[in-house]
């Protein structure tokens, strides 16, 4: 019996492409989407992964939705916790709601994903708990306060749960992408796109399934030994 995988934010983006590569390796992926049907019905359709629909903002949504896909597949061994908003505005403009609706979303719906699973991995001591980050939680960013505390939060959970997880058969890690080719990057104007290129390195956008990759290879038995890491992936923009 393959194990299962929960990949929130997972029909769209990096996130459907860490659903697909997850079910090439093996898994029986279930993707968890907030609002898109049009999106989760079209990604079903062409990959035959099962889309849920609730709010990773939402703690009672995410316990009971977690409960239903757990009755109805399996246990789940792996979370990969990727949903994330953006919300930006320069901090003298950002409004308590812009704040909050970010940190709600990208801070505490990873505590809202995982909690409610924590419990049971430790008593089948196996788990593989994949935090998705970003550079910009790393370096900061421009009109980012919320998104940028946000996933500096994701880090600092990261390496305080993998401590508590250790001894359980838990591993807990984070993958920080830099800019990748999604369908949000590709739509802003080329001028932004091309200064924002010049910044990386290696002179290119990553693509999704570079992260994919990384976190297929974090969920692996493979990966047994490396727990409160971050993967920095970002074509040399950022060392951390």
């Amino acid at each position: 019996m393959s194990r299962v995988a929960l990949v929130t934010g997972g029909s769209r983006g990096i996130g459907a492409a860490i659903s697909a590569a997850l079910q090439q390796a093996g898994y029986t992926v279930v993707a968890n989407y907030a609002g898109n049907d049009e999106a989760a019905q079209k990604f079903t359709e062409e990959t035959g992964i099962k889309t849920v629909k609730w709010s990773v903002a939402d703690y009672e949504a995410c316990a009971a939705g977690i409960a239903k896909v757990e009755e109805e597949v399996g246990p789940i061994d792996v979370l990969v916790n990727n949903a994330g908003i953006t919300r930006d505005a320069p901090f003298h403009k950002m409004t308590p709601e812009q704040w909050h609706q970010v940190i709600d979303t990208n801070l505490s719906g990873v505590f809202n994903m995982t909690h409610p699973l924590w419990t049971r991995m430790r008593e089948r001591k196996f788990g593989r708990i994949i935090n998705i980050s970003s550079i910009n939680g790393q370096k900061g960013q421009f009109a980012q306060a919320n998104y940028s505390a946000a996933k500096a939060g994701d880090l600092g959970f990261t390496k305080a749960l993998a401590q508590e997880g250790a001894r359980a058969g838990i591993t807990v890690n984070a993958v920080c992408p830099g800019y990748i080719a999604t369908e949000m990057v590709m739509a802003v104007p080329e001028k932004v796109r091309d200064a924002i290129i010049s910044q990386i390195p290696v002179g290119r956008l990553g693509e999704p399934g570079e992260i994919a990759r990384a976190v297929v290879f974090l969920a692996s038995d493979d990966a047994a030994f490396i727990t409160g890491s971050t993967i920095t992936a970002n074509g040399g923009q950022y060392f951390a």
